[in-house]
Formats: C-alpha cells, structure tokens, sequence
C-alpha cells in the first residue's frame, strides 16, 4: 500500500518546471518533484548528522574524505571481482 497524497500548488520558475516536465517521463510530473524534494530531505538530514559529528568530533578534514572515500572505491572494486569470480 502507498503512502496517502495531498495535492498541493507550488510556484517555481517556468524553465525548471519545463525541464522537469519534460524529464518526468511516464510517471509524471508529481512523481518526478515527490522524488526531488525527498532526496533533499535526505540530504538535510545528512547535513544536520554531519554537523552534529562535527561539533562531536571535529570537523572531518579533505584527507579524511579521500581515505573514506578511496576505502569505499577499494570495497566496490572487491565486490565487483568477487562478483565476477561467482558468476
């Protein structure tokens, strides 16, 4: 079972509903905005957990972000080789 919906009127300049409409493809253009506006609400929660890590811990330093960043690379390189191995 979905989620229950309301309808609701927003205003937005004319170029990026246009863009929108146009990329909404068959679910349409209240699907395509529903879709946009919870990945920015994912985003602000993950924006407010980094604060709240950062006034914890420290801010994160760009050193810190590449290593994380080259250890996930690293897994997916793994996962893909292993996947492959299965297959």
């Amino acid at each position: 079972m979905s989620e229950p919906t309301g309808k609701y009127s927003i205003t937005m300049p004319r170029d990026i509903a246009e863009a929108a409409r146009s990329r909404s493809g068959p679910s349409g253009l209240s699907a395509y905005v529903a879709a946009a506006v919870a990945r920015q609400i994912e985003r602000d929660n993950l924006n407010e957990l980094i604060q709240v890590a950062e006034a914890e811990h420290g801010t994160i330093t760009d050193d810190e972000i590449q290593a994380l960043r080259d250890q996930l690379h690293q897994a997916r390189q793994e996962q893909d080789r292993s996947g492959a191995d299965a297959a």
